[in-house]
């Protein structure tokens, strides 16, 4: 692989990470959607890129491969920055929302921004280092045994969250009503039709369960927060090295996210100090993005947005062991995850002076007004009427004394039962 080639990857990891980092911090943007319109430019990007490819002497679908995964990459980075300073959610931060706010409100914002960029780095690292020996392993008879138990461990989680519960009638009942969102979101033809087109009701469903409540519950008790920025690592590399193992399982197994791999973890971990949940839940995010590669080389098959159009363009190419263009992947990955630590730590300061110059009440009310006006411009007036039953029963949880991870079977109930 000579320095052609790595410069070519170097190029392909910054285009990715400014993609990333769009669809990280703007709500109801996900990366998925970059990776759907890249797909759909794709003959465009190939004449574009032909030049510089031919120089390197490398393909343009790896090219494009590259920036995609490197885009997966970043956004896990990014995506938790808006999920504390907006409260909009993405599908894989929704746990995390409420420890974010509880810091935000302590005047720790960045604390818990630095918090999930260090588990995010350390998921990514732990990924990278253990994706060349989890290849051989699942090549060689791992992947036919693991599979059997998908089904097993939706249950286990699900019924984990019920069990440790304060309430668990209660946490049963408001899992199966989520659950039932989450289907009828899934599978009914509920009319999603934005300003931009067909959008997803995932967007207004999870903003509406997880980020509307707090914002909601903090309007009309406005007070100045003073946001405070040691600069120090918050966690250390621990809380991160915990999300591993259950990041690693969530990349491999169909239907079992990243919010159900952190609704386990939560059920039973002893992360009490929400900067390590945080961490901790960042990590299992990495990780998956990071691993779906590995998953994808292995069975053909992707459990991601960005991996099913990265198969759509590249083919077999990744098949067997240590393939060229799975390598060239790889470093992709990790100098888009140096990138990404550095953008979220970045766009964390952006939003702590943003918040500094704004009162809490005006940039609360400021941000409910943004959310209902995307919801509205990107899913229609169902989408917001989705998002104001949501929010409805985001609320249920507090007033009723039970964590709102109960909430999460939005997404875990589909999985079990499709």
């Amino acid at each position: 692989m000579g320095p052609e080639i790595l410069l070519m990857v170097l190029l392909a990891s910054i285009i990715g990470a400014a993609i990333g980092t769009f669809t990280g911090l703007i709500p109801g943007i996900h990366v998925n959607t970059a990776a759907a319109v890249m797909l759909g430019a794709y003959p465009l990007l190939a004449e574009t890129f032909a030049p510089m490819c031919d120089y390197a002497g490398m393909g343009c679908t790896v090219l494009v491969s590259a920036c995609i995964m490197s885009a997966s990459a970043v956004h896990s980075f990014v995506d938790f920055v808006p999920s504390v300073f907006i409260g909009v959610p993405d599908g894989d931060e929704v746990l995390s929302v409420l420890p974010g706010h509880r810091l935000l409100l302590m005047g720790q914002g960045m604390k818990a921004v630095r918090a999930a960029a260090i588990g995010s780095v350390v998921g990514s690292v732990s990924a990278l280092m253990l994706s060349i020996p989890l290849q051989w392993l699942m090549l060689n008879g791992g992947s036919g045994i693991i599979e059997h138990f998908t089904m097993g461990i939706l249950f286990f989680t699900l019924s984990a969250i019920v069990i440790c519960s304060e309430r668990p009638m209660a946490s049963l009942l408001l899992l199966i009503l989520s659950g039932s969102m989450g289907y009828a979101v899934n599978c009914w033809d509920i009319p999603c039709h934005g300003l931009f087109g067909d959008s997803t009701l995932l967007f207004p469903l999870l903003t509406g369960l997880f980020g509307l409540p707090p914002l909601l519950e903090k309007t009309g008790t406005p007070r100045e927060v003073i946001q405070i920025d040691d600069g120090g690592d918050p966690v250390g590399p621990v809380p991160g090295l915990k999300g591993v193992a259950t990041g690693l399982i969530a990349g491999w197994f169909p239907g079992i996210t990243a919010t159900a791999g952190a609704a386990l973890m939560s059920a039973f971990s002893e992360e009490k100090d929400p900067a390590r949940f945080i961490s901790m839940t960042a990590s299992i995010g990495t990780v998956t993005s990071v691993f779906s590669l590995v998953t994808l080389s292995v069975s053909g098959s992707g459990r991601s947005g960005t991996c099913m159009v990265v198969k759509e363009i590249i083919g077999d190419a990744l098949n067997g062991f240590c393939s060229e263009t799975f390598m060239i992947i790889l470093i992709a990955i990790a100098f888009a995850s140096c990138i990404g630590y550095m953008a979220t730590i970045a766009c964390g300061k952006l939003m702590v002076g943003l918040s500094g110059r704004i009162p809490e009440d005006s940039m609360n009310n400021g941000v409910l007004v943004l959310i209902l006006v995307l919801a509205l411009l990107m899913t229609g007036p169902f989408g917001l009427a989705l998002l104001t039953i949501s929010a409805a029963v985001g609320m249920i949880p507090p007033r009723i004394g039970i964590s709102r991870i109960c909430l999460t079977g939005c997404l875990m109930v589909p999985a079990l039962i499709l």
